[in-house]
Formats: C-alpha cells, sequence, structure tokens
C-alpha cells in the first residue's frame, strides 16, 4: 500500500509538556515511530488557554507534526494516542499533493508566509456580489 502524507496536531497536556518537553514530544514521535511513519517535520506550534477544560485542564499546547505513514497505520495511531495520558485531543488529515512541500517548509521555519490563497478554479468576486446601490442623500 502506498504512504499518504499526514498533518497532525496533538493538543499536549501543557503541564507535562512544562516538566518535560523532550519527554512529551518523544511520545509523540514514539507513537508515529510504532505505526512506521516517515516523520518530516514537527513543532511546537502554540501553548495557551483552551476555550474550554479537557479533563480538567485549562491550558493545552499544540504541537504540529507532518509524516507519511501507510493510511491503513494511522487507526493504529489513533488508538495509541486515545489511550495516551499526555495527549488531550488530536486531528489528523491527508494533505493534498501541492500543499505538501510549503507545508513542510512552513514548520522547518524555511516557508514563505502566503496572506492572499489564489483559486484559479473559481469565479471572480464581482460576478458573486452584485453591484452597490446608489443611495439619495437628499431624502
Amino acid at each position: 500500500m502506498a504512504a499518504v502524507t499526514y498533518e497532525g496536531m496533538f493538543l499536549l497536556d501543557s503541564n507535562k509538556y512544562a516538566s518535560n518537553p523532550q519527554g512529551t514530544m518523544g511520545e509523540v514521535l514514539g507513537m508515529l515511530e510504532k505505526i512506521g511513519a516517515q516523520v518530516l517535520a514537527t513543532r511546537p506550534w502554540q501553548d495557551g488557554k483552551l476555550a474550554y477544560a479537557i479533563d480538567g485542564q485549562r491550558k493545552g499546547m499544540h504541537y504540529l507534526t507532518y509524516f507519511t505513514a501507510e493510511s491503513r497505520k494511522v487507526y493504529e495511531l489513533d488508538r495509541m494516542v486515545k489511550l495516551n495520558e499526555s495527549v488531550l485531543r488530536h486531528l489528523i488529515i491527508k494533505l493534498p499533493e501541492k500543499l505538501i512541500a510549503p507545508m513542510v517548509d512552513m514548520a522547518n521555519g524555511k516557508g514563505e508566509v502566503i496572506t492572499t490563497f489564489h483559486d484559479s478554479d473559481s469565479s471572480s468576486l464581482s460576478d458573486a456580489v452584485p453591484a452597490a446601490v446608489a443611495v439619495d442623500a437628499g431624502v
């Protein structure tokens, strides 16, 4: 089966991360290693307050990973993550081919920040939005 590139966002327990950052990141990387994933890039993304408490935690560390793995192994990763006490939540998405290189470069600190998304297939905004109606100010 062919390997697929994924983006994984792991919400880690801030207290565990603060006391042992290498160990907590090592747990995530260890799970990826167990499924035979090739890690392309990792980085701590954001540490801050959560919108609501998760397992009694009000703060969390978002840890971003990009990895290549067989798609059937992702289910095994999902199971391992749910059993891990350091990971409060996680999200794993399949990356489109066009986004793999730019996203991995950004995670490694080499990429260019893209501020505007250009979709060549979409119609222009002027086609979708009607022209403004003139209002008579003297009324």
